[in-house]
């Protein structure tokens, strides 16, 4: 075999792969672009669910601050008769929260319920005694908050006086089960939540009323302490709108910018 055949051949070989390497390079388009395009179509579908997202925010926002105004008024409103039977089976949180009612009557002898607080002036718990109301229902009524070392106290009242009381304060509805990540447990009279129908289970009341009042604060010095209802609503929504809108924005500018540096090539080819 002459070098000349030799040579021949071996760059006969190199035209063969380099001519394999070419179909190669033109067949990879064709089993690559369903994946940029699916990429495509999944970063805009996130786009529209973060957009979605932020007017969902923009509409709780509307809703919260409708929330906010109508419990303001219902505080600052002329203190009205607490609901009776009649009213009890429309009775609703949006509806009758933290209105000021009044109530007549008379406290209940027996044991206080006790259920544990957290308020501005520490820890500690909420007296909550069952009211005989003129009306012939039965109402709890939470006298205010009494300090942790006041507990044994307190625990061994027999339930307020019972000559004839007026207490106005603040409709709240029943708070069932307990608080967070504690439930109540009425065998050991031991209550993390304003629990209105297991209280009086408990104490073995009946005809009562399934809400509760917090006492409006009395002026005097001594304990129970009322007046001490939190009314704050959290109101963050138009942040988290914003913060839905920014990633949408940041994820449709990542989506655009390989089409620019694309016509930016170009132009810069031509």
């Amino acid at each position: 075999m002459s070098p000349v055949s030799g040579v021949g051949r071996a760059e006969f070989e190199a035209k063969d792969m380099i001519g394999r390497a070419d179909i190669g390079s033109h067949a990879a388009p064709s089993t690559g672009a369903a994946p940029p395009l699916f990429l495509a179509l999944l970063g805009l579908l996130g786009v529209l669910v973060f957009v979605g997202l932020g007017v969902w925010q923009l509409e709780r926002r509307v809703w919260k601050l409708d929330l906010i105004a109508r419990v303001d008024q219902r505080i600052h409103a002329p203190v009205v008769d607490a609901p009776g039977p009649r009213n009890w089976g429309g009775l609703s949180a949006a509806d009758y929260e933290y209105r000021h009612v009044r109530l007549s009557g008379r406290f209940l002898s027996g044991a206080n319920t006790l259920v544990r607080a957290v308020t501005e002036l520490g820890g500690g718990y909420w007296v909550l005694t069952p009211m005989r109301t003129d009306s012939g229902f039965v109402a709890l009524v939470n006298r205010g908050f009494v300090p942790q070392e006041r507990k044994a106290e307190f625990e061994r009242e027999s339930g307020g006086s019972t000559s004839p009381a007026m207490i106005d304060g603040l409709l709240r509805i029943s708070e069932p089960g307990g608080g967070f990540l504690r439930s109540n447990d009425p065998a050991a009279n031991r209550w993390y939540s304003r629990d209105v129908d297991a209280i009086a289970k408990a104490r073995g009341l009946t005809g009562i009323a399934p809400y509760f009042v917090d006492a409006d604060a009395s002026g005097a010095a001594g304990w129970p302490r009322g007046g001490l209802t939190v009314v704050h609503f959290r109101n963050s929504h138009l942040v988290y709108a914003l913060t839905w809108f920014a990633l949408a924005l940041m994820l449709a500018i990542a989506l655009a910018a390989p089409f620019f540096a694309g016509r930016r090539q170009r132009s810069v080819a031509r």
